[in-house]
């Protein structure tokens, strides 16, 4: 059945009024509803797990190691952008240690009493998660120093003359941080974390394995076309694939008897403002204002950011990373421009090709 030209459009002006942040089915941040739904969906040992073949080979080498030297596993990073499943390696860490997992996150440690209280409750093996570690307090921070490195915690007794340090051991533990923002660690806390892995945006070919092994636990049967086009509209995050199939699967068995076919999958995601290459209103709006407000740029994201009257770290943090990736943006010393392929992908004349020539 051919599809209706209408639904067939690229998504254009009409289409690109920004939404509240904190409403797109496209953001790769977590939400209570990835968190109700996330814990079926993981995979429950690295034989299950999709992707990050190199980070996943090495920490494998690492926990068998440390299994046959009959120690706690070194301090690891995980950084890169949000919804790469950096939660879900920590969670595999302490399942093949057949180790208790202690997860936070570093907002919630306000006060070094926060942080004392979980420490001396770890058993030897312990992994300790830490998501968003970038957000600990200084003090807080400084708290954690000697319990990474020593497995101990110093408390100073008294003031002035009759100060005294008082040492408390801890039982060995394996600290697992977690940031989108690894520039914002000072040192020495990232040179404590002896194993540090950066991940990456995920391949399609690898989003479609996702997308099959959640559509299977999900009890949706899905078309091999659908699940391609569920996989190009992801941004690279699996976080953002099992969204978009849930979103999809409601679609489906309100409006199409269950089953996600390519024609159900457009539509659905079309509804949500999702384009084929998976920008949606607040991506597109972004980039109308770049092309449109200022000639393509340079724009500084401040600039961009109060035309829009949205927040430039939430800019910065949840839009500019996949534009960039993409390529309809490019990041200069003056600040953004869109590329080429942004004022095509919008249908607009004009593309700047002598000036990224010159770039």
């Amino acid at each position: 059945m051919s599809e209706p030209k209408a639904r067939k459009r690229l998504l254009g002006p009409a289409d690109v009024s920004p939404e509240p942040a904190l409403e797109r089915v496209v953001d790769p941040t977590d939400t209570l509803e990835d968190e109700v739904f996330g814990a079926s969906l993981r995979p429950r040992s690295f034989e299950d797990y999709v992707g990050q073949e190199r980070v996943v080979e090495n920490l494998r080498i690492a926990i068998d190691a440390a299994k046959r030297r009959d120690e706690p596993l070194e301090h690891v990073l995980f950084y890169g952008p949000p919804g790469l499943g950096k939660t879900t390696l920590a969670g595999l860490i302490a399942r093949e240690l057949d180790a208790n997992f202690r997860p936070t996150s570093g907002p919630t440690l306000d006060k070094p009493k926060d942080l004392v209280g979980i420490l001396t409750s770890l058993e030897h093996g312990d992994v300790f998660f830490v998501d968003e570690v970038h957000r600990l307090g200084r003090v807080v921070e400084e708290f954690l120093y000697p319990a990474m490195e020593d497995f101990q915690i110093d408390f100073i007794v008294d003031r002035g003359a009759y100060a005294k340090t008082l040492k408390l051991p801890l039982k060995r533990f394996t600290l697992v941080g977690a940031t989108t923002r690894a520039g914002m660690l000072t040192a020495p806390l990232r040179e404590r974390f002896g194993i540090v892995h950066h991940l990456d945006y995920y391949a399609d070919a690898e989003l479609e394995r996702i997308i099959v092994r959640s559509a299977g636990v999900l009890g949706v049967p899905i078309d091999g076309d659908a699940t391609t086009m569920i996989a190009a509209r992801s941004r690279g995050t699996p976080r953002v694939a099992n969204r978009l199939l849930r979103r999809v699967r409601d679609f489906a068995e309100v409006r199409a008897n269950g089953r996600i076919t390519a024609e159900v999958a457009d539509d659905a995601l079309r509804r949500e403002g999702v384009d084929e290459v998976g920008l949606d209103r607040l991506d597109r709006a972004f980039l109308q204002t770049l092309v449109k407000q200022y000639g393509g740029g340079p724009a500084g994201i401040a600039a961009i950011a109060a035309s829009l009257t949205e927040d430039a770290e939430t800019l910065e943090d949840v839009v500019e990373p996949y534009l960039l990736k993409a390529g309809f943006i490019t990041r200069t010393a003056s600040g953004r421009r869109a590329t080429a392929h942004a004022y095509h992908h919008l249908g607009l004349a004009g593309a700047p090709l002598a000036q990224e020539r010159l770039l």
